[in-house]
């Protein structure tokens, strides 16, 4: 089983709102439709130029809630409609790619505690098909939606599935340290804490130090790489950089 998250800055063009980069697309779809999906893939894709503006706009993120219907609709409806150009891209290469909605699912407690159900997940892997899941809002106990992002999708996900492995798609070649040199292996966020910065463009869940958070709650190990080494990941390697769990 892998899970594999292309990030929104792969997909989308982060400084062009709601705009998707087909060429990027393109290439993620050839190479999942390339790949062997012998033991299950699930795709989960970021927001990107989609969900982040409209987020920043109504003032939500993961912690901060949005309880205005317009801008739940707002922040929802543009990432349904980037996961529809995912779809389209991965089903014109052949890939048996069907939408899971995180929003008409889970959900988080008043402690911020996420319950996301993977059952249906692991039945359509099962069926042979390809889930793709999304970065999306949530119903959040006492704040109305709070921003659900991909990475904890990933890590949910790989958690409740058994995933073998887990691999995230960024538009860098891993974690890059201050020389701009791919850091090969990170075993704690301590040991990266000064080189990891936000994204450029408006990012509400985190950036890359938001992924490594999650990647290291995982308790197995997960590549960040780029698009040139997806091919790679989805062969076997582990290219870019490798987050070991801390538990």
């Amino acid at each position: 089983m892998i899970v594999l998250k292309l990030g929104g800055s792969v997909v989308t063009e982060k400084d062009r709102e709601e705009t998707v980069d087909g060429a990027a697309l393109e290439r993620a779809a050839e190479s999942i439709a390339d790949a062997s999906h012998d033991g299950g893939l699930v795709v989960v894709h970021g927001g990107g130029s989609f969900g982040h503006p409209h987020a920043e706009t109504w003032g939500a993120s993961t912690t901060e809630g949005v309880s205005d219907v317009d801008g739940v609709n707002a922040i929802h409806g543009a990432m349904t409609t980037l996961n529809k150009f995912v779809l389209s891209a991965l089903q014109d290469e052949g890939v048996p790619a069907v939408p899971v909605h995180p929003f008409s699912a889970a959900h988080r407690d008043v402690d911020g505690g996420l319950t996301l159900p993977s059952g249906q997940v692991r039945t359509l892997v099962d069926e042979s098909f390809v889930p793709v899941l999304h970065g999306d809002l949530v119903a959040h106990a006492g704040e109305g939606a709070t921003v659900l992002s991909g990475d904890e999708i990933v890590t949910s996900l790989a958690n409740s599935l058994s995933a073998d492995r887990v691999g995230v798609c960024s538009t860098v070649p891993g974690v890059l340290d201050a020389d701009d040199d791919v850091v090969p292996e990170i075993a704690s966020f301590e040991a990266v804490e000064g080189v990891l910065g936000g994204s450029a463009a408006t990012d509400v869940s985190g950036g890359m130090a938001g992924k490594v958070r999650e990647l290291l709650a995982l308790g197995a190990p997960a590549s960040i790489f780029d698009l040139d080494a997806l091919p790679a990941f989805l062969d076997g390697d582990q290219p870019g950089t490798t987050v070991h769990g801390e538990r």
